[in-house]
């Protein structure tokens, strides 16, 4: 495959940076975004989120790589335009925010109408099929990400199945379908990797019940933390026994303070969303477990704190990012678990050293790591970190593997 592809991707977020890299290194790829400081990093070969490979990539591998904030220059000339904006769950509506989609499909429709759109963004099943019908405009498919945050650039160098929808009987778009999966398969370190053909709808599916399943075993491992943690027991003797049986294996199963991040905790409810006139108990209550971890969470640091007989308690968040090796803070259970807290009336301080204010939230933020380990009396970190040991019977976590 000697021909070089015009791409564009909107979006430099995990999802559309990691790509943009991964077709980048045989074809010509425009990455589009709305920040011009983001733009700037890119074309200086310098990574705006945290991301190990990205940041290797951009740095040292020969890529014909173009960021910009020119979005119509960059469709106007391109084979492929992949979609990779946010779509934010919206709870008035009870559905993802796809704005930024359209907004997409509608610049691509006026400047490049033969362009095929790939929506890689998540989206509600039946989204694809809706759109086009609703804008007038067929040439548009739908491709699944199935990322790890901080790990996404690895993700698409070992993908573990490439997935594609393509509207039903739409013998061009097939094909324009197989020669994008020859694309990512082009840029990718794994050799045989899976690809799937199904219709929008489906592969729609595919990625919403992947991550809600995914949310369902944290919520089953947070569940059975729960139970060791009242019962006495030790969670991680039982989490182990378990996790030897090759059916269930050892991924997924270190407790925390519930799922959070990017994609579980919207992809959860707009999944809920989807199953509204359709008869469901476990999809709910997967929901519903996240919640009832984060309350279950906020009674045992209060606890371990003295609360209530100690009225003027401080609870210091250590880290307010999902896991180690990121930067993300957005929908982290931590901050489900201090919004708890602050309903109670205690006193909250933040240490988080990518955050360069003094606040997050309203909530203080202490830049110095020794001044916050002595202002607090529970210092709650979702995932445990060497600096705590010495601070060790201050903490309270339930990551079994701790540090190491």
């Amino acid at each position: 495959m000697s021909k070089k592809h015009i791409i564009a991707v909107a979006g430099t977020g995990y999802v559309g940076l990691s790509n943009s890299i991964l077709l980048a290194q045989h074809n010509e790829v425009y990455a589009v975004d709305v920040i011009a400081d983001k733009v700037q990093m890119i074309n200086e070969k310098k990574s705006p989120i945290v991301d190990k490979e990205i940041e290797e990539y951009l740095k040292e591998k020969k890529l014909d790589l173009t960021a910009t904030l020119d979005a119509e220059a960059a469709y106007a000339k391109a084979e492929f335009v992949v979609i990779a904006t946010p779509t934010n769950y919206d709870v008035k509506r009870n559905y993802f925010d796809t704005s930024s989609v359209e907004s997409v499909i509608n610049i691509v429709k006026r400047v490049n109408p033969k362009a095929t759109i790939v929506i890689k963004s998540t989206i509600p099943v039946g989204y694809t099929k809706m759109v086009c019908e609703r804008l007038n405009y067929s040439n548009i498919i739908f491709s699944p990400e199935f990322l790890r945050e901080g790990k996404a650039l690895y993700d698409n160098l070992y993908p573990s199945r490439i997935v594609i929808g393509v509207p039903e009987g739409e013998k061009a778009l097939q094909e324009k379908a197989e020669l994008f999966a020859s694309l990512l398969k082009q840029g990718a370190i794994k050799q045989d990797v899976e690809v799937l053909y199904t219709h929008t709808t489906e592969a729609e599916a595919v990625k919403l019940f992947a991550n809600t399943y995914l949310a369902m075993r944290v919520s089953f491992f947070n569940e059975l933390d729960t139970y060791a943690e009242s019962k006495g027991l030790n969670a991680k003797q039982i989490i182990e026994g378990m996790s030897l049986d090759p059916r269930i294996g050892k991924h997924y199963n270190n407790p925390s303070f519930g799922y959070g991040g990017y994609c579980l905790p919207k992809d959860t409810k707009q999944m809920l969303a989807n199953f509204e006139d359709v008869p469901n108990d476990i999809i709910k209550a997967i929901v519903n477990a996240n919640q009832t971890r984060k309350a279950f969470v906020t009674e045992q640091v209060l606890k371990k704190a003295g609360y209530p007989e100690k009225k003027d308690v401080v609870i210091g968040i250590y880290r307010l990012i999902m896991k180690a090796n990121s930067d993300n803070f957005r929908e982290s259970a931590v901050q489900g678990v201090m919004e708890n807290l602050l309903n109670h009336g205690v006193e909250v301080v933040i240490y988080e050293p990518t955050l360069k204010k003094a606040d997050f939230d309203g909530v203080p933020v202490v830049q110095d790591f020794v001044e916050f380990c002595d202002k607090c009396d529970c210092i709650i970190a979702n995932r445990m970190d060497e600096k705590l040991e010495q601070v060790e019977e201050k903490v309270y976590t339930r990551d079994i593997y701790g540090a190491n």
